[in-house]
């Protein structure tokens, strides 16, 4: 795999989605999570601190030559805003800014014409050749796309418990579990304050517990199957391994692999993290 190549030099690399980064440094061995950095939400100077906060701590800087990031959001028109941050902390030879998606593919394809698709807060999928991505179809983020995601999953979920679609008996296990929400500070969260891709991400790992109950099964089937129909069957590539990383991919395989089965797929790999 990509992430697991022996290299010489110290190098760090970091997979960043909009929730959380997980950096690596092979020579050590030494895994580090901090917040995720996304660059259509964050500027170059908050990242900074982030990282000096969050990052610095954990690790030697001087000794680190070489940076490879893939991060969610970094798009050759944003990427600079990772990249600068990177420059101006860390004096390594060679700092490389990519998408996450690029990362996802190179880390599950094993240089293999395949669909490779990211399933976390947000989603993406591409078609990619083995070397590089030559199809993409936008993701959308969270109110226009993002099929798939934790972040719509939780949209979903909340929309229909706001307009009383979900039977009482859930919904009573919902307020008892998140008895600080109202209806109020629910569409604070959403509207208001930042990040609420996370904050509504956040309501999967409930929709999880109680995956086995009629309304959750229905919401799931529909979910992955808009994931399929909306963004998968336009690259028009059944005859091709599919590959999926992220938590909700990885916590929500059998419903994957059920909707994957209708639309005549087979999926290859479900990793929850493209860092081995």
């Amino acid at each position: 795999m990509y992430f697991c190549k022996n290299y010489k030099i110290m190098k760090l690399i970091a997979d960043s989605g909009s929730t959380k980064t997980h950096w690596y440094i092979k020579e050590t061995n030494k895994h580090i999570f901090t917040k995720g950095y996304n660059p259509y939400f964050e500027s170059t100077e908050e990242i900074k601190l982030s990282i000096n906060l969050e990052l610095l701590p954990q690790i030697e800087k001087e000794k680190i030559q070489e940076i490879e990031f893939y991060g969610a959001g970094c798009s050759a028109e944003k990427k600079h805003i990772v990249e600068n941050a990177l420059k101006e902390i860390f004096s390594a030879t060679k700092i490389i800014v990519e998408s996450d998606l690029l990362g996802a593919a190179r880390a599950l394809s094993n240089d293999e014409e395949s669909i490779v698709c990211i399933l976390g807060t947000g989603s993406n999928s591409c078609l990619f050749d083995g070397k590089k991505i030559i199809k993409n179809i936008s993701p959308g983020g969270f109110i226009l796309g993002d099929e798939g995601s934790g972040a719509v999953l939780g949209k979903l979920f909340i929309s229909d418990l706001l307009k009383n679609q979900i039977e009482p008996e859930l919904t009573d296990l919902f307020r008892n579990e998140y008895p600080e929400l109202s209806t109020p500070s629910i569409i604070d969260a959403v509207y208001r304050k930042p990040f609420p891709n996370r904050f509504l991400a956040q309501f999967s790992k409930f929709i999880h517990t109680h995956r086995n109950h009629t309304y959750c099964k229905t919401l799931l089937h529909n979910h992955f199957s808009a994931f399929f129909s909306r963004c998968i069957t336009q690259y028009n590539r059944n005859d091709l391994p599919i590959h999926f990383v992220g938590s909700i991919a990885y916590y929500f395989k059998e419903e994957l692999l059920e909707s994957a089965q209708k639309y005549g797929y087979q999926i290859k790999k479900i990793q929850k993290d493209p860092i081995c």
